[in-house]
């Protein structure tokens, strides 16, 4: 019996796409995103509400769709499901409007006569309900395994105004969609806006969103700064346009011709698509909310204007008051007061630095609730009601070199990124250069793609230039090509030990590669060797076994195997002066790219055929890997401080090289001893990355490939440089050697809390 058939399938009961409604497009970038990371591991299938609509035609995951007006076709559907044994779960998406009889009570109908397991998620709670409607939302959380919040204020609404415990709820947020931060510019070049200045509004609109407040501001804004438009964005309510049609729609326009704003408005009267609305959103420099609904428990229009990079004004709802803070955006003291959003609104205009820093605040903030993050909290949560979380596997995303591409100049690939924009003024680093040549050519290897021996070819160069006449490698140049005075203040050893391990690899694979490039790689790896015997610090050690165990692998020569076992030997050295019974390392330290120096080892080993190399190598590997996984998940050294023998240790701060060469390692280990708990470590070091880690959210950006450049204690660090990027992408390469779909990865959770915080 496979997990469908013990039923692991959930279906979600929701408005649904093409029915145009804020609940629909919810639901289907949930849908979307689940199946994106969980694959057949996690299948979903939709019941679409529908509200005397007869000609839409729905896509395949719908599978039933009901009139919640009509008792008999919610009793006979409720039977359907109740039959299939597949079904393991259903997600009710909640809001009143979406349900028949006072306060939605005919969606009572439904859920008494369904068997299966529940999850509620309420878009809408209103505090100090009536009886009656208190009665409603009590009776749906009874019959609730789990009651989903999309904010923590909602929650509160929850546990003081109806009957629910605390251990019930769970608070997962709105989702939003990944953009990469320099669309703002290129998007106002598509639509017109270079050089001005965008105020936006979007939604479905109604009397309800007040949009008259922002009108009656405009003629003194645009007295002052004329470069200003006013985007309204949306159609009409389909329930409004059914019962009053464009009354309230006329209206606004009359107030743009009274107060001469025709150049200055414009209503962009459509349900867009999803790419246009963020490309709208990414125009825009302030957004403005200005809904009237004090209660609005949630509004999807804020989480997306904060995730496309907006200045947000807002009213004080409590959404807002929740997620602003901080100064991630302003919120007025009092609702639609016209002077209140002209003052907010002309003080961004007049401090574009504070516009700006808000905006990035919000940004930043926003990572969190990407969808693919709010996705991976929903799976968790179904896993553990269905108790199939074991069974649940990530899939692991498309191998994408274009974050990689965008960091590479003509000179060689750049060191940081500003979110994910390169960085100009960090410059360049051998290290870097050295990093992306090695990937590149795996990448070329694996799947022989032209771009790569271009890049390759970049990094090569770049390398090349900075040897110094003598064969030593400085590593740093600016973004001018100048060598700079860093290059004398740093010991330079792991870098030079890095070339050397690149150069290498080059050469080992003359096969595959251009001539012209394994003969630059071989000339300065020649010219490099007279200085090889100045490394003396273990990774430095480390990397030069190997790309000398590369080189060896072509060319043969008795010299670089000579020099393996002299460095092999200063290995061991470092080892039997460090290790105690209970610490098996070689420095009285865990540092940085720790794994280099067991998988050297092996290599030495590999050349060499001294047992004695292999059996410390498996030693030392294991005694790094009993640091680093705890309880299902990789747990890295923090780049805050080292661990070490008898202090406190840092566990906080957590970055992609690590796990890179954690994996690069096991990679290794894996091959040449046969034992599968490395091929299984190695898989669950992947899935770092993919969010089974201490805040059980992605380190990559799914738009471009990149991976981001920190994990701290509360939150991601979103840059995106070219080393967090480099290693991620060559772990990648990695992992889909052993699966050509891509390796997916069973999914850890340690407790219920984690979901809730």
């Amino acid at each position: 019996m496979d997990f469908l058939e013990r039923g692991m399938k959930m279906l979600v009961i929701s408005s649904y796409p093409p029915r145009e409604c804020g609940i629909a497009t919810f639901s289907a970038d949930i849908v979307q995103t689940i199946t994106k990371l969980f694959g057949e591991t996690l299948p979903i299938e939709v019941c679409a509400l529908r509200k005397n609509e007869t000609d839409l035609y729905y896509p395949e995951e719908v599978t039933y769709t009901l009139d919640a007006s009509d008792l008999d076709a919610i009793r006979l559907i409720a039977h359907q499901i109740n039959e299939r044994n597949d079904i393991g779960l259903i997600c009710l998406q909640h809001e009143f409007g979406l349900y028949g009889g006072r306060h939605g009570v005919e969606i009572l109908v439904l859920l008494l006569s369904l068997n299966k397991p529940l999850v509620t998620v309420f878009h809408t709670l209103l505090p100090k309900p009536s009886l009656a409607l208190k009665k409603v939302v009590d009776n749906i959380i009874n019959l609730s395994e789990k009651v989903v919040l999309l904010t923590k204020n909602a929650q509160k609404v929850l546990l003081n105004h109806y009957n629910c415990k605390r251990s019930k709820t769970a608070v997962i947020p709105h989702g939003t969609h990944v953009i990469p931060w320099e669309l703002k510019e290129f998007a106002k070049r598509k639509y017109y806006n270079a050089g001005r200045t965008v105020i936006s509004t979007f939604g479905l609109i109604s009397e309800n969103k007040s949009i008259e407040t922002v009108l009656f501001a405009l003629p003194k804004i645009v007295k002052t700064h004329p470069n200003t438009n006013y985007l309204v964005i949306g159609k009409t309510h389909p329930e409004v346009l059914k019962n009053e049609g464009e009354r309230y729609r006329n209206l606004l326009k009359k107030i743009v011709k009274k107060l001469n704003l025709e150049a200055h408005v414009l209503f962009v009267n459509e349900y867009i698509s999803l790419h246009q609305l963020l490309e709208f959103l990414s125009m825009t420099d302030i957004y403005v909310f200005t809904s009237k609904d004090k209660n609005q428990a949630v509004s999807g229009t804020l989480a997306y204007a904060m995730s496309c990079g907006c200045a947000v004004i807002s009213n004080p709802i409590p959404h807002a008051k929740e997620i602003l803070k901080n100064k991630n955006g302003v919120l007025v003291e009092n609702f639609n007061k016209t002077k209140d959003f002209q003052k907010e609104i002309l003080g961004l205009l007049q401090n574009k630095t504070k516009s700006i820093s808000i905006a990035k605040r919000a940004f930043a903030h926003s990572h969190a609730n990407s969808w693919e993050n709010v996705a991976l909290q929903y799976g968790l949560l179904f896993g553990k009601i269905t108790d199939r979380t074991e069974e649940l596997r990530f899939n692991s995303p498309p191998i994408k070199t274009r974050h990689i591409e965008k960091l590479t100049t003509a000179m060689g690939i750049l060191q940081f990124s500003n979110f994910s924009q390169p960085d100009p003024n960090s410059g360049y680093t051998l290290d870097d250069n050295a990093r992306a040549l090695i990937a590149m050519c795996m990448y070329y290897k694996n799947y022989q793609a032209k771009k790569a021996i271009r890049l390759a070819t970049i990094y090569l160069n770049f390398i090349a230039s900075i040897q110094r006449e003598n064969g030593w490698f400085d590593n740093y140049k600016d973004i001018n090509g100048e060598v700079t005075q860093q290059n004398k203040e740093v010991n330079l050893e792991d870098a030079n030990g890095r070339a050397l391990w690149s150069l290498g690899y080059v050469v080992y694979l003359h096969n595959s590669l251009p001539p012209e490039m394994v003969h630059t790689a071989e000339k300065c790896l020649r010219k490099f060797l007279p200085w090889i015997h100045q490394i003396k610090s273990p990774r430095a050690i480390a990397y030069v076994i190997k790309g000398l165990y590369f080189y060896y692998q072509t060319r043969k020569d008795q010299t670089s195997k000579a020099l393996i076992e002299k460095f092999a030997s200063m290995l061991l050295d470092h080892y039997h002066m460090s290790s105690r019974d209970d610490w098996n390392w070689y420095e009285d330290y865990l540092s940085y790219a720790n794994n280099i120096l067991p998988e050297a080892m092996l290599y030495s080993y590999l050349i060499t055929k001294n047992r004695s190399y292999k059996k410390i190598a498996e030693i030392t590997l294991d005694f790094l890997l009993a640091n680093y996984f705890m309880k299902g998940q990789l747990k890295i050294v923090s780049h805050k401080g080292f661990f070490k023998k008898k202090n406190e240790n840092e566990f906080y701060g957590e970055q992609p090289i690590e796990v890179g060469t954690t994996i690069n390692c096991l990679e290794l280990f894996y091959k040449v001893t046969g034992k599968t708990k490395y091929k299984n470590q190695m898989e669950l070091a992947f899935s770092w990355f993919l969010g089974n880690n201490h805040l059980k959210q992605i380190m990559y950006n799914a738009y471009n490939g990149a991976s981001f450049d920190g994990l701290e204690k509360k939150h991601i660090n979103i840059n995106q440089g070219a080393e967090s990027t480099i290693c991620f992408f060559k772990s990648q390469i990695i992992m889909a050697q052993y699966n050509k779909n891509h390796m997916i990865q069973t999914l850890n959770i340690e407790s219920e809390n984690e979901i809730n915080s």
